[in-house]
């Protein structure tokens, strides 16, 4: 009867979500990426779960608004199968809770559950015959609220993340620390507290460990305190310049791009490698190039022989032509720069080469 769509457990620097085992910071980072399009496709489903859950208060749901309510949530956990951070959640255990969920049965054991809750208290939820009342209580106002929760975590968080995207942020437990601190106003520290979150200290693993079990009552709230407890270990969301999607880093390296697969290239790279290849390119149009150098020294030594009198101008021309190409080829060929391009560009080698081209 569990579910733990709103339980984490965090370890040292790693953070548990229904088995998955992680980084701390990495399920707040994979929700930045949520598209706004997916959000807004969880709009109506999730009105149609808030009119079932105020009709439910009021212990009157007729049949057919549980019907629609079935199927919204059947929508919305099918949208959040695509979704990370909710890819690896228990769907053989979600899928076939909402029909249990969302039954006459269950609508009957939630009165039930109401009145033994009353004498009992949350004891009553572990009941064989209270079972399927206490799942439509807990599930039902989670999925009711995720169209919201997401919007509001992509809105408050994203503008957190971009200064933190920022070159100039040092990327350590406490350069973190500081952006976070300069970014929130400790006036206003609405979006730093977790309301209602229970605690629990747990051995799991084998060696054991202790781990920091937290409930949340709200997805918000799961997700803002999973990118926090990454900050702590110096863990932090990044935007990948190939993709444009946010990445989470583990240390102070500025690592600038992603793992995943460049979008829409032909050879199917990984934008660290797309990125590899503009970084490459990028440092062949700097002018301190070492192998464009080598072509400016000995443009400058051409032209001061040319200047002494040791050259004539249609030598030094006809020696510059080939000191280029050689460039242009050295660019583009890797096993040729670390090879004979040196050699070829001396002003001996270039005036030899010069003389032959004019005998020939």
């Amino acid at each position: 009867m569990e579910h733990n769509l709103l339980t984490l457990e965090f370890g040292r620097d790693t953070v548990t979500y229904e088995g998955r085992c992680v980084p701390t910071g990495t399920l707040g980072c994979e929700a930045l990426n949520i598209s706004d399009e997916a959000i807004v496709s969880l709009v109506e489903p999730c009105k149609t779960l808030n009119e079932f859950i105020a009709a439910l208060g009021k212990l009157s749901v007729p049949d057919e608004l549980t019907n629609r309510a079935r199927e919204a949530a059947a929508k919305i956990l099918d949208t959040m199968k695509g979704t990370e951070p909710f890819a690896h959640l228990d769907y053989g255990f979600y899928i076939p809770g909402i029909t249990d969920a969302f039954s006459p049965e269950a609508l009957a054991q939630v009165r039930a559950l109401n009145m033994a809750m009353l004498t009992r208290g949350l004891a009553a939820a572990q009941e064989p015959g209270l079972r399927k009342g206490a799942l439509l209580t807990k599930i039902a106002p989670v999925l009711a609220q995720l169209a919201y929760s997401l919007a509001e975590y992509k809105r408050t968080m994203t503008a957190l993340a971009e200064d933190l995207s920022d070159n100039n942020v040092e990327r350590t437990p406490d350069g973190l620390a500081a952006s976070f601190g300069e970014h929130f106003d400790v006036s206003d520290d609405s979006l730093m507290t977790l309301a209602n979150a229970s605690v629990q200290y747990v051995s799991v693993g084998e060696p054991p460990k202790l781990a920091r079990r937290m409930s949340y009552v709200s997805l918000v709230g799961l997700l803002r305190s999973d990118l926090f407890e990454g900050l702590a270990a110096g863990h932090a969301p990044r935007r990948c310049a190939v993709c444009g999607r946010w990445f989470l880093t583990l240390d102070a390296r500025r690592t600038k791009y992603c793992g995943g697969f460049a979008p829409g290239d032909a050879r199917g790279r990984t934008c660290r490698q797309v990125g590899a290849m503009r970084g490459r390119g990028q440092r062949e149009l700097a002018a301190d190039h070492p192998l464009k150098a080598i072509y400016n020294r000995r443009l400058n030594t051409i032209l001061q022989s040319q200047r002494r009198g040791k050259l004539d101008k249609a030598t030094a021309d006809a020696m510059r032509k080939p000191a280029k190409d050689k460039l242009q080829r050295a660019l583009s060929d890797a096993n040729y720069a670390r090879g004979s391009y040196e050699a070829e560009m001396t002003q001996g080698a270039l005036l030899a080469e010069a003389e032959k081209n004019a005998d020939a």
